[in-house]
Order: structure tokens, then sequence, then C-alpha cells
């Protein structure tokens, strides 16, 4: 458990100007820890690598650094925020292998950043009827594989999937490059509200931290490095989705472009990257799938994994053989498993009690699908 000093701490050392993850990370593996870091001298911080006089001073003389992260703290515990520091164990894992990942990620609603599987699905803000679409359709099929879709809640592309993830039920988190407390556009925030109870929203930016220009390439980086495999649907030559695909190349992240005819100006980038092969071809959800050689998981296998192992071994051993076929009769079973009348009706009924088979006509027993 952090004390309250240790949260301040990790906080003010995220507000240090000129104190980037790459540098914040050598002083932490060089100090030892972000206390150590505060401790150290000045002249011993100058003498690090990459640090210099500026730096350390702006490390030493820290105070303004406290403050401002005493206001975060106050305001975020208010509002019902946590955040993640990147040495925390649940850190998202898949970011802990990209050198510039941010250093804290601030989090509302239910979000958990490390899914089995992970696709983030990003595009114009612009679509056409047809690239709404397809996002949907890809949803649609992906759906059953226990999938945590992430984008940036911005207009277009990303707000269609948002919003279909929410309709279906599918945990879905909105990257910003604001703070929390000035979720942009203003215009998306009742869909952000219905992302909280399967998902939710994450920043690295303090909660007042307006939607600046400059916060959105920094964005696309966390959701590149977040994802399994990023899905671009419909982008012009240039652009927001074009960074993040290059960024996910750079991550070693799988990239998947919908095409487009190329007389569409919005599909020009998704071909061009098809083209170069930096992104492999995304018409369908199964196209998807087979890329990432998922199998399927559906609610039910889950449901029935669970039950399987809060079955006894005789229960067991009955319920694979009613499985192996999908249904049998009594007799059959009861030669099958060598078990007398007595003990058979009795694991047969306790099944039956567990949900996981329903009895048929004909003294038969099928498992429940």
């Amino acid at each position: 458990m952090k004390t309250r000093q240790s949260r301040l701490e990790e906080i003010a050392f995220t507000m240090i100007p000129l104190v980037g993850p790459i540098i914040a990370r050598q002083l932490i593996a060089t100090c030892g820890s972000i206390e150590a870091v505060f401790s150290e001298s000045k002249h011993h911080l100058k003498s690090i690598p990459g640090i210099g006089e500026e730096i350390a001073s702006r490390i030493a003389h820290a105070s303004s650094a406290f403050a401002a992260a005493e206001e975060e703290l106050n305001r975020i515990e208010k509002e019902g925020i946590d955040y993640l520091f990147y040495l925390d164990s649940n850190f998202p894992s898949r970011l802990q292998h990209v050198g510039d990942a941010p250093l804290i990620l601030y989090t509302n609603g239910n979000v958990n950043l490390n899914p089995e599987r992970s696709v983030a699905i990003i595009g114009t803000r612009k679509p056409s009827p047809y690239g709404k679409t397809v996002t949907e359709e890809i949803i649609d099929t992906i759906s059953s594989y226990d999938i945590t879709i992430f984008s940036g809640l911005a207009y277009g592309i990303d707000i269609t999937a948002h919003k279909h993830c929410v309709q279906l039920g599918i945990p879905t988190i909105g990257v910003l490059g604001s703070g929390l407390g000035n979720i942009y556009p203003e215009y998306h925030q009742a869909t952000a509200h219905k992302m909280m109870d399967k998902g939710g929203l994450i920043t690295e930016f303090s909660f007042d931290t307006g939607p600046d220009a400059v916060n959105f390439p920094m964005r696309n980086r966390i959701v590149a490095g977040l994802c399994d495999v990023l899905v671009v649907i419909e982008s012009g030559i240039k652009g927001g989705s074009m960074i993040t695909a290059a960024l996910a190349n750079d991550y070693n992240k799988d990239v998947g472009a919908v095409p487009g005819r190329k007389i569409d100006r919005a599909s020009a980038g998704c071909n061009l990257l098809i083209k170069n092969q930096q992104a492999h071809l995304i018409e369908t959800g199964d196209d998807l799938i087979n890329l990432m050689g998922w199998n399927k998981k559906t609610q039910q296998q889950s449901f029935q994994t669970d039950l399987f192992t809060e079955m006894t071994g005789p229960e067991q051993k009955i319920y694979r053989l009613i499985v192996e076929v999908g249904e049998k009769d009594i007799d059959t079973l009861a030669h099958e498993s060598k078990s007398t009348p007595g003990e058979l009706a009795s694991i047969l009924l306790m099944l039956e009690f567990k949900g996981a088979i329903r009895s048929l006509p004909g003294k038969k027993f099928a498992a429940v699908s």
C-alpha cells in the first residue's frame, strides 16, 4: 500500500520541467528510487549522463512540483480518479517495452490495462458511411474473442468504435490527449460516461490539462503501445492515424488497414500502408482474427471451464462422457463409467443442479451449451 508521501513523490516527479519519461527512468535507475532522486545533491545529479545543470537544479528545487502534486492528488481523490505509476506491478505490461512510455497513467472507470487481447481501432475524423459500417462489422465479428478495444475518443472512427463497443457490452478504453477534467471533445462526454462500466478513460496528463495540439501525438504512442494489433479504418496520407501506425510498427505491433478505392482520399493512407507493406490488408473481422491466430473464447466456454473446475472427480468423468457427443442415455453412461445405478443417479442429479447438464426424454442427458 502506497503512503500519501510516496504518491506525492510519484506525481511530483512527473511535473518537473524537462524531465521526460526517458530521463526520469534513467534517474530512478541510477539513484535507486524516486525518494533517492529527490534526496540526491545537485552536484551528484548533474554528474549523471544526460542530466546537466538545468535539470539538476529543477530537481533540487522541486517545491513547486510538490505543490502542484498536492493539488493534483487532492483533486483526483475528490473525483474518484486513480493512477498507475510505471513501477507498479499492474502498470500495462505492453508499455514496459516502449522506451518513451508515460511514467503515469490516470484512470477513470473499470479499466483493465492488461487484457488478454487488445485491439486499437483508429481512423479519420470524417469517415464515410462505408468506414463506419466496416468499423462496426469488424467489432461484431471479434466481439466474442475476449478482446478490449482501445481508441482515442475522437470524432469519426474512434467514437464509432467506442459507441459500438458500449452497445455490444465489449470493454473499450479511450486514451485522451487531455486531462480527465477536460474530456475532449466535450460532445463525447455522454459516451465516455457509458464506457465506465466495462472500460473507461486513461491519460498521462494532469486533471486540468486542456486538449492542446501537442498532446495528441503523445496520446497516439499510448494507443499504439497498448494494443496487440492496430487497425486503421480510413485515413488520409497525413494525420494522426498514420503517425500512430508508424509508431505501432516501431513498437513491433501488428498493423492492419482497410483498403479503399484509389479515388477515395479517405482511404489513401490505408492503401499506402498496405502498398508499402507497413500494414496487413484487413477487410473483415475474420481477416483480423486470422492475422492474430486467435481462438474463440466465448462467455459460455469460460463458464464451462469454471464449472468444470468446481466438479468432483466422478462428476468430471460423467460430464466428459456426455460432452463427447453432446448427449447420452443413462444405460450407456452406466456402462462406460462403470458406475452403480445409485452412484450414477446421484452424480447426474448434482450435475443438473450445477447447470452442467439437462435431462431429455428417454432417460437421456445433454450437456448445456
